[in-house]
């Protein structure tokens, strides 16, 4: 029953109702008619059992979930910094899980503060009602160095300079590889050098305090050893060239910020388009990764959430975003298709192509390229949430347009067909702005979501010259 098979369904509806016997003839099991009830009764037992199926717990366990509903309403409520800290330290680098409680962050009003390597710890740590990025969330970093950067913070002070942070880091274990991904997750912003110095620098800087190491191992003594305190701290400002370079674009910070962190922190390359964007599309990340997890959860429950839930496989659906990855193969009838990585504001998702799609949007397809994807959903049991995209195209093709609907000398029939159209195709996503028109003067009432389809049937109502397109 909780596998929702519904040809073994069948079977045990019958073994139930009539019973079962072996090639004997023997009985093995008697079934509800034996037992005296009839098969009226027993098919509405049946049905009973099979409708409690989707959704069934003992009372211990529910009781489990309520205590804990409660319990985290209550933090999430009265401590709220302090609970989406909590939470998103138990996705502790998992990159695909925090963009979305970062989003919810922000939606909670909780600022999320960049890290830095004086002020962040290992795990997300709350600062005055904010929440500060934790060190161990950034990629190629790892937990073990992340600690000891920390411990040596705090047995000997804030590191003063990225030579300071250098000379005590990298004797503690940590590598060029983690030095790399801290300079381009925006760690050092508090000292003098840009990051794209730093970048050109950090190898010739980390070799050289690694030599240093060595003959310190080996107790040879260098003519920056000599001297006094003063002649020490100049010496020791030549001892290091830095290769001095203008800062990047703030373009190139996003990525490598999106690369390091799994989300664009201090700013994204969206945020100036997501009014538009949520007038335009149906559905986000946020909706896909729901669908796959409401799949994933209990396999039992399947059928039932699908149903309840506001999409449908098949269904046609609006996304736009950023291409981050293209993927191209060929069919075995050798014809062209394509796997597209594209990020929205809340994460990212796989679209397939296929090569009719392919080609017609074969010019928008460009790494970071902000597009719009016409498709439908794919919905498959044991597999993720996808889109078929039916058309891509290049997001700036997609303009704000506007409809007028001309009501001068409108018998009230129409006027009241109109409304029901306009309240029927008003929804949580708008996409068109629209206005009514009565003798010559405009007044905007709205928006709606509209295709051609749509379109079509205004034009019926109201007569084609009526429906105005700006």
């Amino acid at each position: 029953m909780g596998k929702k098979k519904l040809d073994v369904m069948a079977k045990e509806r019958e073994v139930f109702i009539h019973g079962q016997t072996d090639e004997n003839g023997n009985v093995v099991v008697p079934g509800c008619v034996r037992n005296g009830i009839d098969e009226k009764s027993a098919n509405k037992i049946f049905d009973e059992m099979a409708e409690f199926a989707k959704y069934a717990f003992n009372k211990s366990h529910a009781a489990c979930y309520a205590v804990v509903a409660y319990r985290t309403a209550y933090l999430k409520t009265y401590y709220p910094a302090e609970f989406m800290a909590a939470t998103l330290n138990s996705f502790l680098g998992n990159l695909d899980k925090i963009p979305q409680y970062i989003d919810e962050c922000r939606r909670l009003g909780i600022e999320i503060l960049k890290p830095n390597i004086n002020k962040s710890n290992t795990k997300f740590t709350v600062e005055n009602g904010k929440i500060r990025f934790g060190l161990g969330s950034i990629k190629n970093v790892g937990i073990a160095p992340v600690d000891e950067i920390v411990k040596d913070r705090q047995e000997n002070g804030e590191y003063k300079s990225f030579i300071d942070f250098c000379e005590r880091a990298i004797p503690r274990g940590v590598n060029k590889k983690c030095i790399e991904s801290l300079i381009k997750a925006g760690v050092y912003t508090d000292f003098e050098e840009t990051r794209a110095t730093l970048l050109a620098s950090f190898e010739q800087i980390t070799e050289q305090v690694q030599n240093d190491n060595k003959k310190g191992y080996s107790g040879q003594v260098s003519m920056f050893d000599l001297g006094s305190q003063e002649e020490k701290d100049e010496m020791q400002k030549q001892k290091y060239n830095f290769e001095i370079r203008e800062e990047m674009s703030e373009k190139e910070m996003l990525s490598m910020e999106k690369e390091m962190l799994g989300i664009y922190l201090s700013g994204h390359p969206l945020a100036k388009y997501r009014d538009q964007i949520l007038k335009i599309t149906n559905i986000s990340t946020i909706d896909l990764h729901e669908i796959s997890e409401q799949m994933d959860t209990n396999n039992q429950e399947n059928t039932s959430i699908v149903e309840k839930s506001k999409f449908r496989d098949g269904q046609r659906v609006i996304y736009a975003g950023i291409i981050t990855a293209i993927k191209k193969k060929f069919t075995k009838n050798n014809k062209i298709m394509a796997f597209i990585t594209i990020e929205d504001l809340y994460g990212q998702t796989e679209v397939i192509a296929f090569e009719n799609a392919y080609l017609d949007g074969k010019e928008a397809l460009i790494e970071e390229n902000i597009v719009i994807v016409d498709g439908r959903l794919s919905i498959r049991e044991d597999d993720n949430a996808t889109i078929i995209a039916n058309s891509i195209k290049t997001f700036s093709e997609n303009k704000q347009k506007s409809i007028v609907f001309d009501i001068t000398d409108l018998n009230e029939e129409k006027k009241a067909q109109l409304r029901g159209g306009i309240k029927y195709f008003t929804g949580d996503r708008n996409n068109i702005n629209i206005s009514v028109k009565t003798d010559g003067e405009e007044k905007p009432c709205g928006a709606i979501f509209v295709n051609d389809k749509i379109l079509d049937i205004f034009k019926k109502i109201l007569g084609q010259e009526r429906v105005i397109i700006k």
